[in-house]
């Protein structure tokens, strides 16, 4: 079964830039998904197998048939970019737990993390995007004292080729600081910083070190990390979601920021009957 299933074959991924939030800390990136595909005006152009997804669905706010899936893909013609959606978290376990009585049984039981990653992957070189930005949230009750500064930072895969005539140029001009780890991923460990690997540990960031981790070499990409704690997250959005225009120059004039109407109907539930409370 293939894992992305295009609405119509005439829309082209190749060339285009790819910009991926990961489930992570405030569903940040998500958000800033949000409200770049909202003042764009991007539609859904295809969707993915959500085999390695806790399952979803909600009614769509375009006011097409249909309801929306855990995992879609937006974009337009006339722009440059594609946006991954992603509204619930990979799996941890395929199925409910039971008593595993031998091998087999067990294998069907592990994390499907790496199979929805290497899927994603594939995806990502087989459309032969130009660029590809990730993005994440970090726990923010972890940074330094010289990360209360910016919140908003940068990881360079190490084995990734050269930015140079991709979307991604730009990222030589701004001043967007590298992302050092706050804290290490194993505080009691003997193991010294370099054998932790090339990508910095991210707490908070879900699937994001992983994915950066595994990346093909051929593959020009990015990862925009922002520092966030839990809560009412829409102007920690409107941040992320402005250094993704600016880093891929896309074109969002100043005041055409759109928040799509989900957040204001369903974005933190519905509100609570004041009599409730006399």
């Amino acid at each position: 079964m293939p894992f992305y299933h295009p609405k119509s074959s005439a829309f082209k991924l190749h060339g285009k830039a790819l910009v991926v939030p990961v489930v992570s800390t405030a569903n940040v990136s998500q958000l800033a998904a949000d409200l770049l595909v909202a003042s764009l005006g991007l539609r859904c152009v295809g969707l993915f197998d959500p085999r390695d997804i806790v399952p979803v669905v909600g009614g769509r706010e375009d006011g097409e048939e249909g309801v929306t899936t855990p995992l879609e893909l937006y974009g337009s013609d006339a722009s440059s970019v594609v946006i991954i959606q992603q509204r619930s978290p990979v799996l941890k376990v395929r199925y409910p737990p039971i008593i595993l009585l031998n091998a087999l049984l067990k294998s069907l039981y592990q994390a499907r993390k790496q199979e929805f990653i290497d899927a994603l992957l594939k995806f990502i070189e087989e459309s032969q995007f130009s660029a590809v930005l990730f993005l994440s949230g970090v726990d923010s009750s972890n940074r330094t004292d010289e990360q209360m500064h910016v919140p908003t930072y940068l990881i360079r895969p190490p084995q990734g080729p050269s930015y140079t005539s991709t979307p991604l140029s730009t990222l030589s001009t701004l001043p967007i600081p590298a992302y050092t780890s706050p804290v290490p991923q194993h505080p009691t460990s003997v193991l010294s910083a370099a054998s932790e690997g090339a990508i910095p540990f991210i707490p908070g960031g879900g699937l994001t070190r992983r994915i950066l981790s595994s990346l093909p070499p051929s593959v020009p990409a990015a990862a925009l990390l922002q520092f966030v704690l839990e809560g009412d997250n829409r102007a920690d959005a409107a941040l992320m979601a402005a250094v993704v225009a600016k880093v891929l120059s896309l074109d969002v004039r100043e005041g055409g920021w759109k928040q799509p109407p989900s957040w204001s109907q369903g974005l933190f539930g519905t509100p609570h009957d004041q009599t409730l409370y006399g």
